[in-house]
């Protein structure tokens, strides 16, 4: 478990700095939850903090034996454009982080990994999202027909791992996960 995934604390519980007098959801859906706490600040005087909790997630990036990354291209509704990012979902409560990522892989872009490697965990927007995401690396690639989900449309996206790392230091991949997984990907490279 992620150490700051529980949701209910007893009265007066010390988070840190802060302590919460009072945790309450103002907004559910099957993908995220909404929190406002009424907190003590570290200053000593009351408040509010909210925050936003979304199912822990996954990241992948797919690299082929040619040295291509399989990217995903996909209008995403929050920021209001196509973005090119890894192939990203959520760990459903029945899956391991692995499972989760083989899944996304063959539904969003048709691929079956030969080789998972994981390559760390990323919390995005730490000061008011709590969504911690797991990175992968995926080799030894087979094809298939992707299966993505009824609400997706998305677009396999190729490009020379080299390319992937230009595009995210220009920022053409703005998507964080990814950016920090290609970045590690190609810091691990360079250290062998």
């Amino acid at each position: 478990m992620h150490p700051s995934s529980r949701d209910e604390f007893p009265p007066h519980h010390l988070y840190g700095p802060w302590t919460i007098e009072e945790r309450r959801v103002v907004y559910e859906d099957p993908w995220m939850k909404v929190r406002c706490d009424s907190v003590l600040r570290p200053d000593g005087n009351p408040g509010t903090y909210s925050t936003v909790r979304i199912k822990p997630g996954v990241c992948v990036i797919a690299i082929d034996s040619d040295d291509i990354v399989h990217l995903t291209k996909e209008f995403h509704y929050a920021v209001g454009y196509d973005t090119i990012e890894g192939v990203s979902g959520g760990i459903e409560n029945t899956e391991s982080a692995e499972l989760a990522a083989n899944r996304e892989l063959a539904e969003e872009i048709g691929v079956i990994a030969g080789s998972l490697k994981e390559i760390g965990t990323v919390d995005p927007l730490t000061a008011a999202l709590w969504s911690p995401t797991k990175l992968f690396l995926a080799t030894d690639l087979t094809f298939m027909a992707p299966n993505p989900e009824a609400t997706e449309k998305i677009e396999c996206y190729r490009v020379p791992f080299l390319e992937a790392v230009r595009m995210v230091m220009d920022s053409e991949i703005t998507h964080g996960p990814t950016c920090v997984a290609i970045l590690k990907i190609q810091l691990l490279r360079s250290m062998r």
